[in-house]
């Protein structure tokens, strides 16, 4: 166990392959926690949240993570995972989609690549860690060394494809550095949306708003006193609820990639009992609705909201779970609401604002690597089409 999780290096020191240890682990239990939340400061879905993702059973997938250690520290780590990756899943439901899967059901590996990721699809965004006492001048070197290792292993392995997953753009100097020199293809993926907690009451905020929303929301709000809010930390017989509520909005999505399962959210709330709760919306004793939200001491993470679609409408349920949030941020001191990925129409009208995605890529078969190279620009999505 890695438990040292301080250092200094000298600026003439060596940071050569020789004085580092890379490692691929198939558990995130051989790594020591505090060693892995070293390496990624602040941000919330760091060693618990993914344990929580590790255990959560996903069918499809298996996990992997890479650390760097510079004479037993922990210097540099990154979660991988693994799967068979079907090119269409960024396309909007449509014609296309509709063709791919047909030819699917004949020739069933079809557009679909043994892929080596990094990241995780039950994160915000795609993030390497690297220890907060790394001189900026070995960033780029240390980057791209696990980068490149990772390759290897994931070739070795057989994973022809090997990606980097929702990067937020644009990528910090020696990010970009590590990406160019591996010479990856990007490809835009589904933007992050978000709004700052500049305003100090809700009304305010809806001062900001045009006329139109603003009005609008005054009308969807009504039904408010109907519907009882109510912020939990263990979900008890609620979960069947919560599952059933969770299947009918991901069958509704556009887009699809990971199923979660109930493991899923009971573990989020079991392993970060300070920084994850649900919402449940009930209309009488009927569950409508409820939002699994993560937080710190400055951001609000909106992961899922989900909502019986033909009761839970007539109540405005996604609007006034968004004032909900809004009221948690105020009333917590929290500057930032993270309301995620997709459908974007309303965020925006809310008045948010987004911050571009990129997946990164490069196959190992180079007449394979031209051809994705092509199509990417058809199979990527900004997700800013019209829901």
């Amino acid at each position: 166990m890695l438990l040292e999780t301080r250092f200094e290096i000298d600026a003439a020191a060596d940071l050569s392959a020789r004085n580092l240890d890379f490692r691929i682990h198939d558990t995130l239990a051989t790594i020591d926690r505090e060693a892995w939340d070293a390496c990624f400061g602040a941000d919330i879905e760091r060693y618990d949240y993914l344990w929580a993702v590790e255990q959560a059973g996903l069918a499809g997938f298996e996990w992997r993570y890479a650390t760097i250690s510079y004479f037993g520290i922990v210097v540099a780590a990154a979660p991988i995972f693994l799967c068979d990756y079907h090119l269409e899943t960024t396309l909007e439901r449509g014609w296309l989609t509709a063709l791919v899967e047909g030819i699917r059901k004949r020739i069933p590996g079809f557009l679909s690549l043994r892929l080596a990721c990094i990241g995780s699809p039950c994160t915000e965004c795609g993030t390497i860690g690297i220890h907060p006492d790394i001189s900026v001048i070995w960033k780029a070197d240390l980057l791209t060394n696990l980068l490149r290792w990772t390759e290897r292993w994931a070739q070795r392995s057989g994973y022809g494809l090997f990606a980097l997953k929702d990067v937020p753009a644009p990528l910090n100097q020696a990010l970009s550095a590590a990406i160019q020199k591996q010479e990856f293809v990007a490809m835009p993926s589904l933007p992050t949306a978000w709004l700052r907690i500049d305003f100090p009451d809700i009304e305010t905020y809806l001062a900001r708003l045009s006329s139109a929303t603003r009005k609008d929301m005054r009308r969807k709000c009504r039904v408010a006193s109907e519907v009882k809010v109510e912020r939990v930390n263990e979900l008890g017989d609620m979960l069947p609820r919560f599952i059933e509520l969770y299947q009918d909005t991901r069958n509704r999505s556009e887009w699809q990639f990971e199923e979660l399962t109930s493991d899923y959210f009971k573990g989020v709330l079991e392993n970060l009992p300070d920084n994850a709760f649900c919402t449940v919306y009930r209309v009488g004793d009927e569950i409508l609705a409820f939002n699994l939200l993560l937080h710190d001491d400055d951001r609000l993470i909106d992961k899922f909201f989900c909502m019986d679609t033909e009761r839970g409408r007539p109540y405005n349920l996604y609007y006034l779970s968004w004032f909900e949030n809004l009221r948690y941020c105020l009333e917590n001191g929290l500057t930032r609401y993270q309301s995620g990925q997709a459908y974007y129409e309303n965020k925006l009208r809310l008045g948010s604002a987004l911050t571009a995605n990129v997946m990164y890529f490069k196959h190992r078969n180079a007449a394979l690597h031209a051809v994705l190279s092509w199509v990417a620009p058809f199979f990527g999505s900004d997700g800013l089409k019209k829901q």
